[in-house]
């Protein structure tokens, strides 16, 4: 009887070792399975991709990003190639045309803009962003105005362009820096912006952490400016989830849904590692942190 229940404990044993093997391989491989519709600022492998257009954008689809926002729009065309090309490019690795940061400034004195060639230049760039398929065109800065006059013809200019894109199907947003987060004459520049757009023609796409530099807290903007901020730079000082982090991202992401987010889009400007490393470290770091959703679209 010793021995049968000697060798009835050891089978016992490895059959428990073997159930735990499993389980841990089942895990590690639904890690592995992990898909969430995160996507990229091009920004972020910005000398890879003038090096290697084709091998960059492989890599960054095989990282696991879903999606990209173009930083190169130049004369009707997105990194040299036309509308049709760029578009092509991207689906055939699996990606999509999200959105693409371009804009034309004002001149220095606005009264001297010749608005004939300002809208022309947007005709142009339309047409071509919508032959691209993107969904949003967002300019990604303005030179800082002097005086809330001069505000708010960017803002009444923006309320312009926003009609254009609308009437093409798309959508039209501002990105934000530090600076817009300063005073002129008693009111912050972002909010002035928020107040002095129509939010059916211009929203916002928040760099967070631009937002945080600046001396605010995003959550506090979601709250008081709610669905105004239909895509999110999702930035830190360098990778996400780094060890030299200033972000609360967890916090950031379990009070998100009064954002109005539609995308939110991994930029990475500054790095520990080569870029391709870092941009994959930051989508793992979300693809694996609970408080981010698998899909903001729907």
């Amino acid at each position: 009887m010793k021995k049968i229940s000697l060798f009835t404990w050891i089978l016992g044993s490895m059959l428990l070792l073997s159930s735990c093997t499993q389980s841990k391989e089942n895990k590690e491989a639904e890690v592995d399975k992990v898909s969430k519709n995160i996507s990229i600022q091009l920004y972020s492998v910005r000398e890879d991709i003038q090096r290697d257009f084709k091998g960059t954008i492989a890599k960054v689809a095989e990282a696991g990003y879903k999606g990209v926002e173009a930083a190169n729009y130049n004369d009707g065309k997105f990194y040299g190639l036309t509308p049709e090309e760029f578009k092509n490019e991207i689906e055939a690795v699996g990606m999509e045309v999200i959105s693409s940061h371009t804009g034309r400034p004002l001149e220095e004195k606005i009264a001297d803009t010749n608005w004939d060639e300002v809208w022309a230049w947007w005709d142009t760039a339309i047409d071509a962003h919508k032959r691209a398929d993107m969904k949003y065109i967002v300019a990604p800065w303005m030179p800082t105005p002097t005086t809330l006059s001069d505000l708010k013809e960017y803002c009444d200019y923006y309320n312009q362009i926003g009609e254009k894109c609308n009437a093409a199907g798309m959508k039209f947003g501002y990105h934000n820096h530090a600076f817009e987060y300063e005073e002129i004459d008693g009111e912050i520049m972002y909010d002035y912006m928020l107040e002095n757009t129509d939010p059916d023609k211009v929203f916002f796409e928040m760099d967070v952490y631009w937002t945080t530099q600046g001396g605010y807290n995003p959550i506090d903007y979601f709250n008081k400016y709610p669905n105004r901020f239909k895509l999110l730079h999702i930035k830190d000082e360098k990778e996400l989830g780094g060890d030299d982090s200033v972000m609360d991202m967890d916090n950031l992401f379990q009070n998100i849904d009064k954002s109005g987010v539609e995308h939110i889009i991994v930029e990475v400007e500054h790095y520990n590692f080569e870029p391709l490393e870092s941009i994959k470290m930051s989508i793992d770091y979300l693809l694996n942190n609970e408080n981010v959703k698998a899909d903001y679209s729907k």
